[in-house]
């Protein structure tokens, strides 16, 4: 179960629904599993079926959450056409283990989908999000 606090999920909803009809991506960091600082970061194929970052920025946001005793929590993008589920090439790209894995869809201007999944050996499963206040 993923455990997030509405303001994060208001920010990325936020970035999602700004970069639209783009893809847009970012993590959230965190100690112990708690999502605490959002890091929106760049699509560097500024696409509206694919996203990647950019490595340099990966770069220095991983390192950045090193130095400071952070791992990535959460792992977000956004589908602007299509529901809130990951893609194959999504699961190809799943590294993280322990990150929970955000999708937010943008096809419709007025529902918000958030949904999360755990990916881990190419086997999706979705959890339950519980927001907090």
């Amino acid at each position: 179960m993923l455990q997030i606090s509405q303001e994060l999920v208001d920010k990325i909803v936020a970035h999602a629904r700004a970069d639209h009809p783009d893809e847009a991506c970012g993590v959230v960091a965190g100690r112990d599993g708690v999502p605490e600082r959002f890091v929106p970061m760049a699509n560097a194929e500024r696409s509206p079926t694919f996203y990647r970052f950019d490595s340099m920025e990966q770069f220095r946001v991983w390192r950045e959450m090193d130095d400071r005793d952070e791992e990535p929590v959460v792992i977000y993008h956004s589908h602007t056409a299509t529901e809130a589920y990951p893609s194959r090439t999504d699961v190809s790209y799943a590294s993280e283990p322990n990150a929970h894995y955000v999708l937010v869809s943008t096809r419709d201007e007025t529902e918000v989908e958030f949904r999360s999944y755990r990916i881990l050996d190419g086997v999706i499963t979705e959890e339950e999000v519980r927001f907090v206040p």
